[in-house]
């Protein structure tokens, strides 16, 4: 018996990495799980790991961007697997370097693919949520958002607040709903970083100094056990939190 036993989610981006992660979690905890993305072979390999461990997975191509489309998948994910209960908005394609260096759809493209593309589906799935009595959504953000030095962060840490504040909002809006709304701040070994560290292995080792535990987090153990926790049964009374899951490398107070 899993702590998600008989749920159903929706996980943006979960074709590789933290996407990836979180949805091999929820799926070892015994929900179903919608894998969303825009790459139809990566989508099958999550849902393919998920089904070699017994779990139940369907690939959903879908471009996040594409709001209007937001609520016939939400639709579909609900007839297709009988509901939503889950919904984590991870996909995410924006910008970074120095805000003069930035064209305006450079910039914007964070805010359509976070906040706009989290708002959509927040909207879409709510009523599924409420159907079932409640549910829970988790948003993606970033540590980013207290760095010391925005320095080239400016674009994503802007976008990752606004997603931010969209959570607390939601969660203080939909409540009432039994809908439970958190955000995450993660640090994890994604495909992105693993090259960076690859590349540039002194850098990467200093870099690791600076996270207190020592290591950077794994999608699925690090990242992926704590949306469980989120979204199970034992933190049922915590909505509206930003948590951070970076070894204790930033500052939230």
């Amino acid at each position: 018996m899993g702590s998600l036993d008989g749920k159903i989610a929706i996980v943006t981006g979960a074709g590789q990495g933290v996407g990836q992660g979180i949805a091999l979690a929820l799926a070892g905890e015994g929900a179903a799980v919608a894998v969303l993305g825009r790459t139809p072979a990566k989508l099958e390999t999550t849902c393919e790991l998920i089904r070699e461990r017994g779990g139940r997975a369907e690939p959903v191509e879908f471009d996040v961007t594409d709001f209007e489309g937001a609520p016939g998948v939400a639709a579909g994910v609900a007839q297709r697997l009988g509901g939503i209960d889950i919904l984590v908005n991870n996909a995410y394609a924006g910008a970074f370097g120095p805000l003069l260096s930035l064209s305006d759809r450079a910039f914007q493209k964070g805010f359509k693919t976070g906040p706009f593309a989290a708002f959509a589906l927040m909207k879409a799935c709510h009523p599924h949520l409420k159907e079932r009595g409640g549910g829970s959504i988790v948003n993606l953000v970033t540590s980013a958002m207290v760095r010391w030095d925005l320095s080239t962060y400016g674009a994503y840490a802007a976008a990752k607040q606004a997603l931010r504040s969209l959570t607390r909002a939601a969660a203080a809006e939909w409540g009432p709903d039994g809908i439970r709304v958190n955000s995450i701040a993660p640090h994890a070994l994604s495909p992105g970083l693993k090259w960076w560290i690859e590349q540039n292995p002194e850098e990467a080792a200093e870099f690791q100094k600076t996270i207190p535990l020592g290591y950077i987090g794994d999608c699925e153990e690090d990242i992926g056990r704590a949306v469980v926790a989120l979204t199970g049964p034992d933190l049922r009374y915590l909505t509206g939190a930003t948590v951070p899951l970076d070894g204790g490398q930033a500052n939230f107070d």
